[in-house]
């Protein structure tokens, strides 16, 4: 997990939004703070984190109506959401958890156990993208083939005609005017297919290219993500 992460804190609670801002800052993490979730909503589209620490018991938007809010918005449903709640009920977790929220912490909470969860979130979410990406890629490659296969059948049926119009000049048969300008005409009609499919294709291979190397620019390697994982496990 390259760069320093940012985390958004959701709490109508000065001390806690405080408290998190040091703690956090310390530790590398670039922090933003809001005070409830329509001051959320706000710094959301500016700030864009890595991930939400949210309260949920806040005035003018609760914490369940934010995560609503953003598991609903396509920009920001991806945005992994760590909630804390003074309400200990498995059916208040259980909401939560239906609603989008990555954990659920009960308070009173202890930091260190918070540090590991949020380790935990972004480790999980890295290792999510990285599928992604893989999956992407080989999306575009089961594409191209599919592609390739079809045009190499078009191309095979496309040379058989072309065979075909040429043994029948080579027989030396006695061809009339009309059924020899009607062969033309099939000939070139052919021709002129074949190099359309062909500059298709090609067109086809340069486009995969570009949106493979795209995605390859947000694959990192297995080793170094099996580095980066070791890491964060030994952090914890």
């Amino acid at each position: 997990m390259d760069g320093q992460k940012k985390i958004l804190i959701v709490d109508d609670d000065k001390v806690n939004l405080d408290f998190f801002q040091l703690m956090l800052s310390k530790l590398g993490f670039t922090v933003e703070q809001a005070n409830d979730g329509l001051d959320a909503m706000g710094k959301l589209k500016k700030f864009h984190p890595d991930l939400i620490l949210l309260d949920n018991v806040m005035p003018r938007m609760s914490g369940w109506e934010f995560t609503k809010n953003v598991k609903n918005d396509p920009k920001y449903q991806n945005i992994p959401i760590i909630m804390f709640s003074a309400l200990d009920d498995v059916k208040d977790k259980i909401a939560g958890f239906e609603l989008g929220v990555d954990d659920y912490i009960t308070k009173p909470f202890n930091f260190s156990e918070v540090l590991a969860r949020i380790k935990a979130v972004l480790r999980n979410r890295e290792l999510f993208a990285q599928i992604a990406v893989r999956e992407s890629r080989l999306s575009l490659a089961e594409e191209l083939n599919h592609d390739m296969k079809r045009n190499l059948c078009d191309f095979a049926k496309s040379i058989d005609d072309l065979d075909s119009a040429v043994a029948m000049i080579q027989s030396g048969g006695k061809i009339s005017d009309k059924n020899a300008s009607e062969l033309l005409d099939n000939v070139q009609e052919k021709t002129k297919k074949v190099r359309r499919q062909v500059a298709e294709l090609d067109a086809r291979i340069e486009k995969t290219i570009l949106e493979w190397e795209d995605l390859k620019k947000n694959e990192i390697g297995l080793s170094t993500l099996e580095s980066q994982i070791r890491k964060f496990l030994s952090q914890e």
